[in-house]
C-alpha cells in the first residue's frame, strides 16, 4: 500500500529562496517598485519629448499659411487706405469747385448793375455817381454774406490786428493813437480776415 504524506509534512517554499529555473514566481504586492512609472517623476518631460506638454509643434506649412494670410491682410489695408486718400482728394476738389462757383455767382448781380450804370451814364452823367455807390454797397453786402464784413471806422483806437499804419499825423482834435483816416477799408475779422484796413493814426505826444 502506498504511503501518502500528511499535509503538515509537505515543504512550504520560502519567499526569500530563489525560484527554480523555469518556475514562475508569485506576485509580491508588498515590494516597492524600483523606479517611477513611465511619464512620471522629475524627468518625465524629457522622457516624453519637448512637444508632449504643449501639444504638437506647428508645422512649417502652417507657419507659411499664417504669414501669407497676414501679408494679404496688410496689402488689403494698404489698398483701402490708398482708395480712401484718393476719394478724399476728389471730394475736396469738388467742394472747392462748388465753393468757387457759389462765390462767383454771388457777384454776378454786382457786375449786372455795373453794366446798367455804364449804359445810362451817357444819357444822365449825374446818375453815374449814384449808380457806382449802389454797386459798391451791393458788393460790400455780398462780402458780408460770405463772412467778410467791411470796417472803415475813424476815431477808433488803433488795433494792430485790424489796422495797418501807413502814416502818422499831428491832429489836435484826435486823441493820440486813434484812427484819423481810412485810406483802404478792411474786410473780415480774426481768422477770417481778408486784409487789414490801411489807416493814418494820430501822433502820440
Amino acid at each position: 500500500m502506498p504511503i501518502h504524506p500528511r499535509e503538515s509534512d509537505q515543504a512550504v517554499p520560502d519567499p526569500a529562496d530563489p525560484a527554480p529555473e523555469g518556475a514562475a514566481r508569485p506576485p509580491r504586492g508588498d515590494l516597492p517598485r524600483s523606479g517611477p512609472p513611465t511619464g512620471q517623476g522629475p524627468d518625465a518631460d524629457e522622457q516624453l519629448g519637448p512637444d508632449a506638454a504643449g501639444g504638437p509643434a506647428p508645422s512649417e506649412d502652417q507657419h507659411t499659411a499664417e504669414l501669407k494670410e497676414l501679408e494679404d491682410r496688410w496689402r488689403r489695408a494698404l489698398a483701402d487706405l490708398d482708395n480712401l486718400r484718393k476719394r478724399h482728394t476728389r471730394e475736396l476738389e469738388r467742394e472747392r469747385t462748388a465753393e468757387r462757383s457759389r462765390t462767383a455767382a454771388a457777384f454776378l448781380p454786382v457786375l449786372d448793375n455795373l453794366e446798367l450804370a455804364l449804359t445810362h451814364a451817357g444819357s444822365d452823367p449825374g446818375a453815374i455817381v449814384e449808380g457806382v455807390r449802389a454797386v459798391r454797397d451791393q458788393g460790400v453786402n455780398v462780402l458780408e454774406l460770405l463772412g467778410y464784413p467791411r470796417y472803415a471806422e475813424t476815431g477808433v483806437v488803433f488795433d494792430p490786428a485790424r489796422h495797418e499804419v501807413v502814416g502818422v499825423v499831428q491832429d489836435p482834435d484826435a486823441p493820440p493813437g486813434t484812427v484819423v483816416q481810412v485810406l483802404r477799408p478792411g474786410y473780415g475779422d480774426s481768422e477770417r480776415q481778408l486784409r487789414p484796413a490801411a489807416v493814418t493814426v494820430a501822433k502820440r505826444e
